[in-house]
């Protein structure tokens, strides 16, 4: 981890950063091996696959900000974690 310490990461942030990296690696190997168009979805906008992994993104930042201003600090933040999993699948399945 010293690596990281110029910029005081975790190894959890670390852990964080790797793991969207890998996404954005494994929706670009998707994308080209089996391209997607557009799709209307429930919220009545086109969206391609990578649009549906930002709206996961960015909902799932919001779902984990809420738990810790909610909840707080003292519930761990796996049952945000795994809410957000689903949300991302509602995501993907329907808008």
């Amino acid at each position: 981890m010293e690596a990281f310490a110029w910029m005081a990461w975790t190894w959890q942030t670390a852990l964080f950063f790797t793991f969207i990296v890998a996404l954005l690696i494994a929706m670009t190997v998707w994308e080209r091996a089996s391209p997607s168009g557009e799709r209307l979805g429930a919220l009545r906008i086109s969206t391609t696959r990578g649009d549906r992994l930002f709206i996961s993104l960015l909902g799932s930042a919001f779902i984990h900000l809420a738990w810790l201003g909610l909840i707080g600090p003292d519930v761990p933040l796996y049952w945000a974690s795994l809410i957000s999993l689903v949300y991302a699948f509602g995501v993907f399945r329907w808008v």
